[in-house]
């Protein structure tokens, strides 16, 4: 008797789609990624001596008295207000800014290379050794912030090189995974990266005011590496190579793929991609997107602690619930874009420049919005939560279109695109230092939000006029025969 639930949780479990575990080890991965993404933007905030303004908003007696200082940081003597965390470091705005931008610095040398590297090599070990070296990474945080300011700043772009991996694999391995009637949720259990700062901000809020600041990095660290010995375990390069998948999902993943993924091993054609008018037009839509997502990213917890005053526990809560409601849209939109596509209400092309208004032209105009919403915390939270919340619509326009152009590779085109869009990661940082250099007040923000809302709205009307959701004709290797050709006729047909 004792053993008939257990029987029947196993066959239940033996039931469910190996592509399904697939996506869920997708969605950890961007999770935990994430968590030591994004933890920065908030510990950096106990790890450096509040400025004057900001002491001032959390109690009006400070002692300034500095009672002991080196070339690395200096120890200063406050009232019980300002609390101990953990040792407080001598860096300034600019400092601060070279520290959550170097992240971006590293990400970007191997974001590039990454999808070719992962269509050559497949993208299973390339992203379980990439969480394994981050999670090593951040467990040494602490440690490199003690050797000073440049240690600390070489630990965050080694940190960015193994994230810069990350996505262009998941997007072979998407490519590989997902039926095209599925693709957008699968698209969407990437962002479990927004799941991740969602966890983070709150979670390192909570450790640094219980257990200092040093904590905040371990605790991340611990459970990546437990989702890294999961991600061996369950995860392959592609359905052929999983050793239990069952053949009747095997056979449909196969049939439902039909040309467009060759079975050969292939270089990307870079000078046709480099021409492509409809790439182009997506490379500059997801720069867009990437803005508004990294400078929220980054500057968030600072904005919400500077300038609407909260401490670091509830700043961390609220910065994280822009991300909570993108990403309850971004399953709630990819669903709806699978949807619309398997009933072929409308072609391809039409979705993807459609569901722009709500990606980039909403947000956009949310962050106008915040600039004449006065100086209200929580309206301005509220903002700031529609406006990524509306963005969440991502995984059906920028996040989902390199594997409309070219299925062969996705992780190619996803690599580049991420190349030139994650340079927002550390120009946002400095437009925000070069704004707030002086003071952090609203006045200073609206500069910043006013940017912000530009780099959304104008790619997105750069994509509408120029954007497609057709099969390009360099998907296909030279060799190609004539049942492949016809089958992008097909398929650029159905796009339009």
């Amino acid at each position: 008797m004792v053993l008939n639930p257990l029987v029947h949780f196993i066959k239940a479990i033996g039931r469910i789609p190996t592509r399904f575990n697939i996506a869920i080890m997708l969605f950890m991965s961007c999770f935990v990624s994430y968590m030591l993404r994004v933890n920065m933007s908030v510990n950096i905030l106990a790890m450096v001596n509040p400025t004057q303004n900001t002491a001032q908003k959390i109690s009006p007696v400070v002692n300034d008295t500095i009672v002991g200082s080196n070339s690395t940081f200096v120890v200063t003597m406050v009232s019980p207000a300002v609390m101990d965390y953990g040792p407080r470091y001598n860096w300034s705005s600019h400092d601060q800014s070279l520290i959550l931008g170097a992240y971006f610095y590293g990400y970007l040398l191997l974001s590039l290379p990454a999808g070719v590297l992962a269509e050559r090599f497949g993208g299973r070990n390339m992203v379980g050794v990439s969480l394994a070296l981050s999670a090593l990474l951040t467990a040494l945080t602490p440690l490199a912030a003690t050797y000073g300011l440049w240690v600390i700043v070489a630990n965050r772009a080694l940190l960015g090189v193994c994230g810069g991996v990350l996505y262009p694999a998941l997007h072979n391995l998407v490519s590989k995974w997902a039926p095209p009637d599925e693709k957008g949720k699968f698209i969407s259990a990437l962002m479990g990266g927004t799941f991740g700062t969602m966890v983070t901000w709150p979670l390192v809020g909570v450790l640094i005011e219980t257990l200092g600041w040093s904590f905040a990095f371990y605790v991340p660290a611990m459970i990546t590496a437990i989702v890294t010995a999961f991600w061996f375990v369950l995860v392959a390069d592609s359905p052929s190579k999983h050793r239990h998948i069952k053949k009747e999902e095997l056979e449909y993943i196969e049939k439902s793929m039909g040309d467009t993924i060759s079975k050969q091993k292939l270089l990307p054609p870079v000078g046709k991609v480099m021409t492509s008018v409809p790439f182009l037009a997506l490379l500059v839509l997801h720069f867009g997107n990437l803005w508004g997502l990294y400078f929220l990213l980054t500057a968030a917890p600072k904005f919400m602690s500077e300038v609407l005053g909260f401490k670091l526990a509830k700043a961390g809560f609220l910065s994280a619930l822009p991300y909570l409601a993108r990403a309850m849209a971004a399953f709630g939109f990819g669903s709806i874009g699978d949807y619309l596509r398997k009933k072929s209400f409308f072609a391809v092309t039409t979705l993807r420049k459609s569901f722009c208004l709500f990606s980039h032209i909403i947000p956009g105009l949310f962050l106008v919005g915040l600039i004449y919403a006065g100086f209200d915390p929580y309206v301005c939270v509220a903002i700031i939560t529609l406006s990524l919340g509306f963005n969440g619509a991502s995984t059906m326009t920028n996040l989902q279109n390199s594997q409309d152009l070219a299925p062969n590779f996705a992780g190619t085109l996803y690599g580049i695109i991420n190349f030139v869009g994650t340079t927002a990661g550390f120009i946002s940082p400095m437009l925000v230092a070069h704004f707030t250099a002086e003071q952090s007040t609203m006045q200073e923000w609206q500069y910043v939000f006013a940017i912000g809302a530009a780099a959304y709205i104008v790619p997105a009307l750069v994509f509408i006029l120029f954007g497609s959701g057709m099969v390009q004709k360099w998907n296909e290797p030279e060799q190609s025969n004539e049942p492949s050709k016809k089958a992008i006729a097909e398929r650029q047909a159905a796009a339009w």
